[in-house]
């Protein structure tokens, strides 16, 4: 059996950057400890959710990648806990062109890539438009120490075309880190990455923060969670307020066992699909 340690890690908002940071480098170290090798932060993971208002005062927690100090930071830290590491961020490419992105960097430390978020809402409490520019990059995999890892980050997991495009690129582990709150996305969050997991044949890691910050009343629910290629639950949920740290064993014979069994890819019909991208 092929097993890899995989973790989670789901928080509230500290009030400040660096603490958020800090708050983040312990976790992981507490990760190592458990034998984790590999690690998935929550969407914007060292700042608050603000696209629940429309301010540019915001723009400030922009930072290049690889460039920018906190992927630095992490990098090395990835090299100290032989650990690969996936930091959702703040991008700025260039002055007034932003990205809501994932760093991913290898157990040794080497940035491999990023993704960035290619479906961007712009409704109450998400007002993601007025930061973010729609993702340029496609679906990429980044073939890492634990394996082939893709990334899909909150309101992109209600797209199935960029979860095929993931499983289609070889993805053996998708990591969709998120910021949602109570509501109709409560119950979406139990049903959509499960339903995702199995359709695609691959794991899911889905985070998502906790609490109420001050820019609003959004209730960010928690309950971040594993689910296998079956889609079933690897473990139970977090909790649904509290911060936590979620480490899971994924057996990865898994994986090859079920996409061997129900050969999806197979039989897949791409020359029937036209109609998908041409409407």
């Amino acid at each position: 059996m092929t097993n890899i340690k995989a973790a989670l890690f789901q928080t509230d908002w500290t009030g400040d950057k660096e603490s958020m940071i800090v708050k983040h480098e312990e976790a992981a170290r507490e990760a190592a400890a458990q034998g984790a090798q590999v690690m998935c932060f929550q969407e914007l993971f060292y700042g608050p959710y603000f696209c629940q208002v429309q301010d540019a005062q915001y723009y400030e927690y922009t930072e290049y990648i690889p460039d920018g100090p906190t992927t630095q930071r992490f990098m090395k830290l990835a090299a100290e806990l032989n650990m690969v590491l996936v930091l959702p961020m703040y991008e700025i490419e260039q002055p007034g062109v932003y990205y809501n992105t994932a760093a991913v960097v290898d157990a040794d430390g080497t940035y491999l890539g990023k993704y960035r978020k290619q479906h961007i809402p712009q409704v109450q409490g998400f007002w993601e438009k007025f930061y973010f520019k729609p993702g340029d990059g496609g679906y990429p995999v980044f073939d890492t120490a634990v394996g082939k890892v893709g990334v899909y980050i909150c309101y992109d997991r209600h797209f199935p075309e960029g979860w095929r495009a993931l499983g289609l690129n070889g993805a053996e582990i998708v990591f969709n880190p998120s910021a949602t709150h109570r509501g109709l996305s409560e119950y979406l969050w139990s049903i959509e990455q499960p339903a995702a997991a199995c359709a695609n044949i691959y794991y899911v890691g889905a985070i998502n923060r906790v609490g109420i910050e001050e820019l609003g009343e959004n209730d960010f629910y928690g309950q971040s969670y594993f689910v296998n290629p079956r889609g079933q639950y690897v473990g139970e949920k977090g909790h649904a307020h509290d911060p936590e740290l979620i480490v899971r064993d994924l057996d990865m014979d898994v994986f090859r066992e079920v996409r061997d069994g129900w050969q999806f890819y197979r039989d897949r019909r791409p020359e029937a699909y036209g109609d998908l991208v041409e409407n």
